[in-house]
């Protein structure tokens, strides 16, 4: 071996022993020296972020949370600069508006690049509060008022191409897959301009949007919840973004560029109705966003770079709320066990209403208190977002139960694993509507009420709640109550899907359990159900 080979291999095998010195040292650290070192958690995630990496790989990271509150207690350290509690308390603490801290780095991770910047992945305090004022002014009583219309119109389609002419039962029906069209057209014609017909029988080069959406989360997940996060932040501006976008699956690419497709055409049918009176205009969200003002200065709130970023966003999040939402309650009420509950909601909505077009905004059907619980309660158990919204500590610190988490550290609680808890809902893991009404009689009092509702959350709150609440609401109301009017509903005769088996480990064996993948957003399969005209 030459003077100049012996040399380089003694630099590279002291490169090496340096990088194996220094990761262990930091492993070391990081479980035994870090300041969060005194709070409970599994070795190896207090130690590195890997584990909690490869539960957002799998799908499974608010199964593998749920498992750690059972073993810890109500706060765990999943990685090493995050702490996840169980407990109403913290989450005041952490998502009120008052609150010393801002989105953390998972956030900025979604962003494809320097232009794909949007309300969700904003992290600075003052920008994310100012991008989300200018949203609020597009989400009116107006605004959702002329967007029902929408939503009424793809809810009775749907309806009617569950069933057809047929008097009997319909072919069982993947409900997941069903919902997951509706809510897509019903996404594209509030923010796009036009529906997609997804719902519709034969060929539609579209029909597989829902599931680029799906691969969209499940690609770039992992990435957000990646233990090099801080060094693929640092990268993404310098080539990385690129990288990924190369390497994304064909169907990311494919949505990316039918939004773009999409907006553009919005923008053209924009400009040319604007000046022509209001009747004659296409009063979508899109519409109330092109027209929206800055409050402070009088200007339009987007230009078109921000319009078509947060089209994306409200493509995606308009979808995902409502789509696991509705499929969940549909899911525990056709449970052969839940059949005294789904009679009882059937006969709420049937004596309520003549018909079911009469099911609309209003008195009527703000007192159907009984269907507001079922989905409610549905949501409770099955979130449309699992794992915990990440906020990361700013300087000066923050104090959650007594206890002081310094600049820098990630805090959230999990929707999934906080709907399960035991102390505020006592047969936490039961479908029962029931909890969310005072009925004295029943041994519900105002107390318990109230201590659920304490611990629920499906918007969020503070300044991260949900822009689109009111619109999603009535969305669930509208094709709940309408389609239960209209039809009959059971559990395909056999099926399983949706539900939890023995074979899927702790904490998903449970057959009456609607079963969730974990890739921020909540992906589902199932149940199988069968619709006929109603017969009484």
């Amino acid at each position: 071996m030459s003077g100049l080979d012996l040399e380089q291999f003694f630099t590279i095998r002291a490169l090496l022993l340096g990088f194996i010195v220094y990761v262990f040292t930091r492993l070391i650290y990081n479980g035994f020296f870090h300041p969060l070192a005194r709070v409970p958690g599994p070795l190896l995630a207090r130690m590195s972020s890997i584990p909690s990496w490869y539960h957002a790989m799998k799908g499974d990271r608010h199964i593998w949370l749920w498992q750690l509150f059972q073993i810890y207690g109500e706060k765990i350290r999943v990685d090493p600069a995050t702490v996840i509690f169980y407990d109403p308390e913290a989450y005041k603490a952490i998502y009120s508006t008052k609150a010393n801290v801002q989105r953390s780095g998972f956030y900025t991770a979604w962003k494809r690049n320097k232009m794909d910047a949007h309300t969700l992945n904003t992290v600075d305090v003052a920008e994310h509060a100012y991008k989300r004022k200018l949203l609020n002014v597009s989400f009116t009583e107006k605004s959702v008022r002329a967007a029902s219309e929408f939503v009424f119109r793809h809810v009775d389609r749907w309806n009617e191409l569950m069933v057809g002419d047929s008097e009997d039962w319909s072919k069982p029906v993947d409900f997941s897959e069903s919902v997951g069209t509706l809510v897509f057209d019903i996404s594209g014609d509030l923010c796009f301009g036009r529906s997609f017909e997804t719902k519709e029988p034969g060929e539609n080069p579209l029909k597989t949007m829902p599931q680029s959406i799906e691969e969209y989360m499940r690609f770039y997940y992992p990435i957000a919840r990646s233990p090099l996060l801080n060094l693929v932040l640092w990268l993404k501006p310098r080539g990385l973004d690129s990288l990924f976008e190369a390497i994304s699956p064909p169907t990311i690419n494919h949505f990316n560029e039918f939004v773009y497709r999409s907006v553009s055409e919005r923008l053209k049918l924009h400009q040319e109705q604007k000046g022509k009176p209001e009747t004659e205009q296409r009063l979508d969200m899109f519409h109330f966003l092109c027209e929206a003002k800055d409050p402070d200065t009088g200007r339009p709130a987007h230009d078109e770079q921000t319009l078509r970023a947060e089209a994306s966003l409200l493509v995606i999040a308009g979808s995902d709320t409502s789509a696991t939402s509705l499929t969940a309650t549909m899911f525990y009420l056709s449970l052969p066990s839940q059949a005294h509950r789904l009679t009882k909601l059937v006969r709420e909505i049937r004596s309520t209403f003549q018909s079911a077009e009469e099911i609309v905004q209003g008195p009527k059907l703000a007192s159907c208190v009984y269907m507001k619980a079922c989905i409610e309660e549905a949501m409770r158990l099955s979130p449309a977002g699992p794992s915990e919204l990440a906020r990361q500590v700013r300087a000066g610190g923050i104090i959650i139960k007594g206890d002081y988490y310094p600049e820098g550290t990630i805090v959230g609680t999990s929707a999934f694993t906080s709907g399960r808890n035991e102390k505020i809902y006592g047969d936490s893991y039961t479908y029962r509507p029931e909890r969310w009404i005072v009925d004295e009689a029943a041994g519900v009092t105002q107390q318990d009420v109230d201590r659920a509702r304490s611990n629920f959350h499906p918007f969020s709150a503070g300044p991260g709640n949900c822009v689109g609440k009111n619109l999603a609401i009535l969305e669930l109301l509208a094709a709940v109550g309408r389609t239960l009017w209209t039809y009959d509903m059971r559990r395909a005769p056999g099926s399983t899907l949706g539900g939890g088996s023995p074979e899927l480990g702790w904490g998903q064996r449970d057959p009456e359990q609607f079963q969730l993948i974990d890739a921020y957003i909540a992906i589902h399969r199932g149940p199988m159900l069968q619709f006929r005209k109603k017969q009484i």
